[in-house]
């Protein structure tokens, strides 16, 4: 129990608040794979935490685009949002703050390296907003919101967040090792007013998905997409 309270201390101060209900913090820290293994029935996951952060990531991150972006239309902040609001950029605030190092996981999670494990820690940082609006209310949790995603924030109002999914996919493959990507056209159909080229991602020496495209780039793109959403599925 000490060195949990010595981890709840630790992250206190790195996200710069203190709860005043430690088992709120904790609560947003457990996966349920931990939950699940423990003989305690009355221990719960992050999940619902988590279902709640994200209602408030939200609207936080909806008001501020409506607040100080006027000029951008209704299709235009729903895109921005989603750059904001997306796994990739949830992970890296995560890291940012070293939440993996405090997650309580079953064994199977921690063994299969569950503290690295992208849908795992973009969870957490949702279930902690979660917590933080439970425990100190909705000022609160918007302030750790806008302090935690500031530089996300403008990247992607400034459009420097496009969905480039070839960069996010080697970012998640490269977390693993260094296993090298290639992407090869492998077919070309239609006419040549109107081709379909099509592309294959070889991740080491296994085949990991197709994509199709109008042009060599658009395939291979869509190709990151389909194999970057089997990644974070998995």
């Amino acid at each position: 129990m000490e060195e949990m309270d010595h981890h709840i201390e630790e992250l206190e101060k790195t996200i710069a608040y203190s709860f005043h209900n430690k088992e709120n913090l904790v609560l947003a820290l457990t996966h349920s794979s931990y939950a699940n293994e423990s003989k305690n029935a009355r221990i719960q996951s992050n999940e619902r935490l988590e279902f709640l952060g994200d209602a408030v990531l939200n609207i936080v991150i909806s008001e501020y685009i409506y607040r100080n972006h006027s000029n951008l239309s209704e299709g235009e902040m729903t895109k921005v949002r989603s750059y904001i609001v997306c796994e990739p950029s949830l992970m890296r605030c995560s890291e940012n703050i070293k939440v993996g190092g405090f997650l309580l996981l079953g064994k199977g999670e921690e063994q299969t390296g569950g503290r690295k494990r992208i849908s795992i820690l973009s969870d957490a940082f949702e279930a902690l907003i979660g917590a933080i609006y439970i425990d100190g209310g909705f000022e609160k949790a918007k302030d750790f919101i806008m302090n935690q995603m500031q530089q996300i924030i403008k990247d992607s109002v400034n459009g420097l967040l496009a969905m480039d999914y070839k960069t996010q996919l080697q970012e998640v493959i490269q977390r693993d090792g260094d296993s090298k990507i290639v992407y090869e056209i492998i077919e070309e159909k239609g006419p040549d007013h109107n081709k379909l080229f099509v592309s294959q991602i070889k991740i080491g020496e296994t085949i990991m998905g197709t994509g199709e495209g109008k042009s060599k780039k658009e395939a291979e793109q869509n190709a990151a997409k389909l194999v970057l959403q089997k990644q974070l599925e998995g």
